[in-house]
């Protein structure tokens, strides 16, 4: 099957940004995580700062004019400048503190991370998200990538990933926050014979 999703240029960073935005805009998690004042805003401006950082030091996927996108890191990629970690302060404002709910989850520091996958409302369902996901475990892959890692709050985003090969790690209740599955997926050559993802 042909990918719909292709490498992003910078010039598609706004457009994925403003995707991720509409694609969040429900999600327990940024809900959390990000003040009621002005959330729209704050979300979408966290989006784009984010993804310039993947951008920079790992990679970016759209599929289309960005109707879906995928934001993955390596396990080098370096820790966000001064000055970006500084406006990631100032767009969680009160909420800062709340990021931390999710310390408890296992760190998997030789794993590339899937940081986000979004696909719009409009376009949800119609197997973009998939699509995202295999492109970023192939690109990874030709990047050396033999190990994946990802974050989610929503149960129906664990079974998603666990058709592409991953496997829950943990899962952590945090109070007062939603909870938080941790996967890994372990791919190609360094993945047992019967447990190897196909990309």
């Amino acid at each position: 099957m042909t990918s719909r999703t292709r490498l992003a240029a910078e010039n598609d960073l706004d457009a994925a940004a403003d995707a991720l935005a509409e694609a969040f805009e429900h999600y327990a998690w940024t809900r959390h995580v990000i003040p009621d004042d002005d959330y729209a805003w704050r979300l979408r401006e966290l989006q784009l700062v984010y993804l310039r950082h993947a951008h920079a030091h790992g990679f970016v996927g759209v599929t289309g004019p960005a109707d879906g996108v995928i934001a993955v890191l390596p396990p080098d990629a370096p820790d966000p400048a001064p000055a970006v970690v500084d406006r990631i302060v100032q767009l969680h404002g009160d909420r800062l503190g709340r990021l931390g709910d999710a310390a408890d989850t296992p760190s998997e520091p030789d794993s590339w991370r899937i940081e986000t996958v979004g696909v719009v409302p409009a376009r949800q369902g119609q197997g973009l998200a998939s699509d995202l996901i295999r492109f970023a475990l192939a690109e990874g892959g030709r990047r050396g990538a033999d190990r994946f890692a990802l974050d989610t709050s929503d149960e129906r985003n664990v079974r998603l990933y666990e058709r592409h090969g991953f496997s829950v790690v943990s899962r952590v209740e945090p109070r007062d926050a939603p909870p938080v599955w941790s996967m890994s997926a372990v791919v190609g050559a360094a993945a047992p014979m019967n447990e190897r993802i196909k990309t």
